[in-house]
């Protein structure tokens, strides 16, 4: 099977055919943007410094080396968790038209009507390979809003093949974790009846 890759700027007919599940990879841009960034677009109303349309986020506080004034290397870039900006998300996606945001773990109901709405991913990239992602970068384009500090400020870096991210909601308003979620509650209780059956006598 050929590896999927997406390149910004992503086109919303370029998301049409992938699934919760599918594996891809980015080329192109991909610019770091949690918690703070979201709330100064968001609850403050402030412009974010980069234009991401047709982009990708990154829910991530970096490591960066300072190399030279205005210059920079990635160190080590993990995935941070997805769900703590899940109150801003559906928004920040009407806003910025952004197209794929990476992170860790599941979103919820107003990302998937996000990312069904204003055609968008969400993936993750799987935990514990920080520096194999700071790999994928050759180099960082630019640094806006260093005022917050290194985990918060928006880092744009340039990816080759940025993956491997598997997509846990689509365009078509399905959500990998929260299918699985039922899948898992069923295997739940029916492993808890047939332990059950087996330590009955302990009170």
């Amino acid at each position: 099977m050929d590896k999927k890759i997406l390149t910004t700027p992503i086109q919303a007919e370029d998301l049409e055919d992938i699934n919760v599940g599918d594996i891809i990879y980015l080329n192109g841009y991909i610019t770091t943007c949690r918690d703070v960034a979201h709330r100064r677009l968001i609850e403050e109303k402030r412009d974010l410094p980069i234009d991401i349309r047709g982009g990708a986020i990154l829910h991530a506080g970096p490591i960066i080396r300072t190399l030279d004034e205005d210059k920079y290397e990635m160190v080590s870039v993990g995935p941070t968790t997805s769900m703590r900006m899940e109150k801003f998300e559906e928004e920040f996606i009407k806003k910025t038209g952004v197209r794929l945001i990476v992170g860790k773990g599941g979103m919820g109901k107003g990302t998937m009507a996000g990312c069904q709405k204003y055609k968008a991913l969400h993936v993750v990239f799987p935990a514990g390979c920080a520096v194999v992602a700071a790999k994928c970068v050759e180099y960082i384009e630019s640094a806006k809003w260093k005022d917050l500090g290194m985990p918060e400020t928006l880092w744009t870096c340039k990816v080759k093949e940025f993956g491997p991210l598997i997509v846990s909601i689509d365009t078509h308003g399905r959500n990998l974790f929260e299918e699985n979620k039922i899948i898992y509650d069923k295997r739940k209780d029916e492993a808890y009846k047939e332990i059950c059956k087996h330590v009955s006598f302990i009170k």
